[in-house]
């Protein structure tokens, strides 16, 4: 009879000791991710997914890092590996939580940062898909600064396909939804209004307001993240293409 008991009791016990461990691993990896160190980051997310390997936040952050880690990448066959898994890991996470808002981010991001050095053909192949994903992160979370980022982006570069590309798109895919600068720029105010330090979203803003012939406020977004923080292993970078982006400008 107190085997009984006992049973019930060590199962508990091991759901807590595996919860404990879990959510150490998670604060380990947002800190981790903070400093920044983002492959330290993702082997931490890996040992999460051997105890819930349908953990959501896991699964999207572990995507949204190995498209992040792919984007740097100038071998074009480690970009694309990186890729994959960043695909892998977004597809395992909407499988499991379609309505995730961190879920269909990362699988947007994925499929936008793998096209983005594609033809207009590429992009538009995955251009419904993207703004799929967006469209319902955004209905389950109206404050996800990345995912007004990334319709931004998405916005910017369907705007740059070609007249020809897309006619081959209307044939192709049946054809793809508009997207315009104008909108660009108010998707991605929008981030910045949610997130007032995010580096790369202002290098965005400012090549679509220099686009949009505002080259004054393209300049003074470049000029002000000179004063932001390295918050990912990108912002480095990123400011120092802003120097640049700024001598071309002036």
């Amino acid at each position: 009879m107190k085997s009984l008991f006992i049973l019930p009791l060590f199962i508990l016990s091991s759901l807590f000791s595996f919860s404990q461990d879990v959510s150490s691993l998670v604060s380990e990896a947002i800190r981790l991710e903070d400093i920044p160190n983002e492959t330290a980051a993702l082997n931490k997310l890996k040992e999460v997914l051997k105890i819930q390997p349908a953990h959501i936040y896991a699964l999207s952050k572990s995507s949204e890092l190995c498209s992040r880690i792919g984007s740097r990448e100038k071998n074009t066959t480690t970009r694309d590996a990186w890729f994959k898994a960043a695909l892998a890991y977004a597809t395992k996470a909407v499988s499991a939580a379609p309505m995730s808002d961190e879920a269909n981010v990362s699988m947007a991001m994925v499929l936008g940062k793998s096209t983005l050095t594609k033809s207009g053909k590429e992009k538009l192949k995955n251009a419904r898909q993207i703004k799929k994903h967006l469209d319902i992160a955004l209905k389950t979370n109206p404050n996800s600064y990345l995912a007004w980022h990334i319709l931004g982006r998405w916005n910017y570069e369907i705007s740059n396909v070609s007249a020809v590309e897309r006619a081959g798109a209307k044939i192709f895919y049946g054809g793809v939804p508009q997207g315009s600068i104008k909108n660009a720029i108010m998707y991605f105010e929008k981030s910045k209004t949610l997130q007032p330090t995010f580096i790369l979203n202002y290098l965005s803003l400012a090549n679509a307001y220099h686009k949009d012939g505002q080259v004054a406020k393209a300049i003074s977004l470049l000029k002000t993240v000179q004063y932001f923080e390295v918050n990912t292993e990108d912002d480095t970078a990123h400011k120092a293409e802003a120097l640049k982006m700024i001598k071309t400008w002036e």
